[in-house]
């Protein structure tokens, strides 16, 4: 009799690249004989895939360990494993903390997963957290055919920023980018499974400087070149990038956004401030001003650019006025959408125990203040778009019968009516009306 398939679960917590991690675990797993299940009662093994950039973020995780210990108790062959950025921070402590974990793997570690998983099913705890020498892509099984036609592609990893507020460079490590000959193959293998969009990953990923291939005169290639040869692989309609950041936007990238119509008109580039006061003391190394200048030669470069954004409030020191810059200079950017949060105290991070805390209820009412601004930025951006035409690659059916649901060039979520849609198809759509989170379109032709 054939042995049955062993189920996995896995919960995935924070950004997109913990999005494209879950995904090779997932490919790492499934070469063990592992298939992914959304039913935590049907799983043989759980993973939870963490991240640390929230406050609180490994208290959430010890929460949701709580809830597996009904399950492990029903099936005691269980096995659970904490990966990511709080398995990278925490390291040991989860297993001195929770009797339920079996075994704990960094986020740049997790090629050793089935490995782990075996050491666990003889009766160890692994802990792996090292930043290895060996290059993880290398040792991780080929991408299995995708049933989306999006993809995202990890190809610059950690970050040598140190932003005052942020763990990413302790959890994450060091900048180090890949190979770009890797990075073409990768994607010339998305393609034959069927993808015709990818986005490229990184903590910092306009910051990427990979290898160049050999036979293209190798040398050091930076995001912009990366993305023209990308841009010429077959069958590969379109591209994206996150998350950047203004200090590492060169000007052969900016260029390519009004000469490559494959490298979507699209940017995530996050200021976290309009305060220069309060970007200094957050270790960001720009000024408001430099920040806006570099979003007038963007916008030079590729006019119709949709730009989204992050912003913290309530950093330590902030004041009145600090915060009226911050909205002063989202009035004068106008984004077509972004991301705010409260300052969170991330532990390790310089920015904690910093005098000038502010009150709970003052972060509150900013962060109300500041988002009812992004809310109004982001409606009349989706209203702009009555009446134009767009292009949408479809994902997926609708709610409705007879509706498909896929992605502007401007990463806008777009529905539609149409009999001969399916996932993949690249069309010509006209909107026709405007939600905040979504538009409607019909069909040209």
């Amino acid at each position: 009799m054939a042995e049955t398939t062993k189920k996995l679960h896995i919960k995935t917590y924070g950004c997109q690249m913990n999005v494209y991690d879950s995904e090779r675990m997932a490919e790492a797993m499934g070469a063990q004989g592992y298939e992914l299940t959304d039913d935590v009662g049907q799983a043989d093994m759980v993973l939870l895939n963490t991240c640390h950039i929230r406050e609180k973020a490994a208290e959430k995780v010890y929460s949701d360990l709580g809830r597996l210990r009904p399950f492990k108790e029903a099936k005691p062959d269980l096995k659970i494993g904490v990966a990511g950025c709080v398995a990278q921070a925490e390291g040991e402590e989860i297993l001195n903390r929770s009797d339920l974990v079996d075994l704990v793997v960094g986020s740049q570690s997790y090629h050793k997963l089935p490995e782990l998983v075996a050491r666990a099913r003889n009766g160890a705890r692994p802990v792996e957290t090292e930043f290895p020498a060996e290059d993880k892509f290398d040792h991780l099984p080929a991408r299995p055919r995708s049933s989306r036609p999006t993809a995202f592609l990890t190809v610059q990893e950690g970050c040598d920023k140190f932003c005052a507020f942020c763990v990413v460079p302790y959890t994450r490590g060091a900048e180090v980018s890949r190979p770009a000959g890797k990075i073409l193959d990768e994607a010339r293998a998305l393609v034959e499974k069927g993808v015709k969009e990818v986005t490229l990953l990184g903590q910092n990923v306009n910051a990427y400087h990979g290898a160049g291939p050999s036979d293209q005169g190798g040398g050091d290639w930076g995001l912009a070149r990366l993305a023209r040869a990308l841009a010429k692989v077959d069958g590969l309609e379109r591209i994206r990038y996150t998350t950047s950041h203004p200090n590492d936007m060169e000007d052969d990238l900016i260029a390519a956004h009004g000469d490559e119509p494959k490298l979507m008109p699209y940017l995530h580039l996050p200021v976290q401030s309009g305060s220069d006061r309060i970007l200094k003391a957050m270790n960001r190394k720009h000024t408001a001003e430099s920040y806006i200048r570099l979003i007038e030669r963007i916008r030079a470069a590729r006019p119709d650019l949709v730009l989204s954004g992050d912003f913290i409030v309530g950093f330590p020191g902030e004041t009145d006025q600090d915060f009226a810059d911050t909205m002063a200079l989202i009035r004068e950017v106008n984004y077509g959408m972004a991301y705010s949060f409260k300052y969170s105290p991330r532990p390790g991070t310089p920015a904690v125990g910093r005098e000038g805390a502010v009150p709970a209820e003052i972060a509150d009412a900013r962060l109300q203040q500041l988002q009812a601004l992004l809310t109004e930025q982001q409606r009349a951006c989706q209203n702009g778009m009555i009446g134009r035409e767009v292009s949408v690659l479809f994902e997926k059916k609708g709610r409705l019968e007879g509706q498909w649901v896929g992605k502007s060039d401007y990463l806008q979520a777009v529905h539609v009516r149409g009999d001969a849609l399916a996932p993949g198809v690249l069309a010509r759509v006209r909107i026709t009306g405007a939600s905040t989170n979504s538009l409607a379109g019909e069909l040209i032709g």
